[in-house]
């Protein structure tokens, strides 16, 4: 199997007294690891990279490597400057990563001719192989298909997380199909949108970039393995299954807060685990993510 195929999880990174919580880190890339996932993609959004200061985020890419064992390590690697963007791929090139994530991070708007520029300089700068992240969601910067093709002709570049995919499987097949016949065939096209996967990898996506498979690797995995294996019901029965966190992910605004307390409630991560000022979710919401934790029998 190729490195970027299959699922990879994407783990938080917790807090606790507003400092990264190493045992709880180290204990959720244990998980991934004795789950055999694909990878394992450190400080992307599910990890908060974002909130981390540049010695934090080399602290998390060490631990990450270090206890993953033989599961390759993505490290994401974005940052509002390009010269912050290039220490941290340093840091990740040090900690042993088989690869960077990267994120065009905004604050003044940014246009397609400073991505470019910036994923040019990036890999000029490296060896690693490197993600392209498109979650406009977050980054708030949206990739075009030009700027996709583009981007592919650059040295380096491994595989393209796309954000999601059309809900309807023919309508997703011509979406992904327009997008694969724009890259070289050693590009991998990795759909996220966790709610998407099952839809995504059925329409010829090769890997999944995975929320949820960061703290329940097993049910991610047995979505992923049916796509794999041609089982394309079971892996929208999976989907299906999974269908009470999809609408949690939408009520509450995302994904991230979810999954922290899905994390906090299981004892994976501490008590408010997400950096400040994000204070996650509320009493209620916590009791209601509680109720469908236990109703798909997630220990």
């Amino acid at each position: 199997m190729r490195t970027f195929t299959g699922l990879s999880a994407f783990p938080l990174t917790p807090f606790h007294d507003d400092a990264v919580d190493e045992a709880a880190f180290v204990g959720l890339i244990t998980r991934l690891r004795e789950a055999r996932v694909d990878s394992i993609t450190a400080l992307g959004s599910t990890g908060s990279y974002a909130y981390l200061d540049a010695r934090e985020r080399a602290r998390v890419a060490q631990l990450a490597v270090e206890h993953a064992g033989d599961v390759p390590v993505f490290i994401g690697v974005g940052a509002l400057r390009t010269s912050q963007v290039l220490h941290n791929i340093e840091q990740a090139e040090t900690a042993g990563a088989a690869g960077v994530l990267l994120a065009p991070m905004t604050y003044q708007p940014l246009n397609e001719h400073d991505v470019f520029e910036l994923f040019r300089t990036a890999t000029e700068h490296t060896d690693l192989p490197v993600i392209v992240y498109d979650n406009p969601g977050t980054t708030h910067f949206t990739f075009t298909l030009d700027l996709y093709e583009r981007l592919a002709q650059l040295p380096g570049i491994a595989s393209i997380k796309i954000p999601g995919v059309p809900a309807e499987p023919e309508r997703a097949r011509e979406h992904v199909a327009k997008i694969r016949a724009l890259l070289p065939e050693h590009i991998t096209i990795g759909v996220s949108g966790d709610a998407f996967a099952a839809t995504g990898l059925n329409a010829g996506c090769e890997a999944w970039y995975s929320v949820i498979g960061g703290t329940l690797p097993q049910p991610a995995l047995t979505l992923t393995r049916a796509a794999q294996e041609e089982r394309p019901g079971d892996a929208v029965a999976e989907s299906e299954r999974l269908a009470p966190l999809w609408a949690l992910f939408a009520e509450y605004g995302g994904s991230l807060r979810v999954v922290a307390a899905i994390a906090e409630h299981l004892g994976l991560a501490p008590e408010r685990s997400l950096p400040l000022p994000n204070q996650g979710l509320d009493q209620t919401q916590r009791a209601r993510v509680a109720e469908v934790v236990a109703t798909l029998g997630f220990v």
